[in-house]
């Protein structure tokens, strides 16, 4: 049995057709074969849903920069009035879209991804109260995901926090934690 797969093509098919097994390889082989060009497909695809997520991140935060911008604080009521009606627009389009990645973890990787995103959520809360603080905070979080800064300057605990996640998860924490950076660098 010899199978073949379409991985270029958009629908899921995989052709199956009867044919004499090749005397190099055994059909275990041919079908580890199989499955390595599925696995390679399947890559890109996540790859993709990662770059969306990412092109949708981007979009969301040169609105709010659009909504905290001067120009936009200088127009008249009705122009503001309009600009920002039009702006709730194309945010709620936007948060429509979804590409939901399922990122297997076992417990303790959730459980150390709860803890991370907790405290991700209480440097935001701080944020309004303490702007310098918590931009020195951000720092040494998104120190603690890089092994190229100082050590002295990275908060270890979070270090040893994020080191128990997903790898997936730890690329996703340090994007969080840098688009979170380049918002309090430009609001503050």
């Amino acid at each position: 049995m010899e199978m073949e797969v379409d991985c270029q093509d958009s629908s899921p098919r995989v052709l199956v057709e009867s044919a004499p097994g090749s005397p190099d390889k055994s059909s275990k082989d041919r079908m580890l074969d199989l499955l390595d060009k599925i696995e390679l497909r399947v890559e890109r695809l996540r790859q993709e849903a990662f770059r969306l997520e990412e092109e949708k991140d981007k979009v969301l935060n040169t609105l709010v920069t659009l909504r905290n911008s001067d120009v936009l604080q200088n127009l008249p009521d009705g122009e503001r009035d309009d600009v920002l009606r039009y702006a709730d627009r194309v945010t709620s389009r936007c948060l429509s879209v979804e590409v939901p990645m399922k990122i297997e973890r076992d417990d303790v990787q959730e459980e150390s991804l709860h803890v991370v995103n907790s405290m991700i959520d209480a440097l935001v809360v701080q944020l309004r109260a303490d702007p310098g603080g918590s931009r020195h905070q951000c720092l040494t979080y998104l120190n603690a995901c890089s092994s190229s800064v100082e050590q002295d300057v990275t908060d270890k605990t979070f270090e040893a926090t994020v080191l128990s996640c997903s790898v997936d998860d730890q690329k996703q924490i340090q994007k969080r934690l840098q688009g979170l950076l380049n918002y309090i660098d430009k609001n503050t």
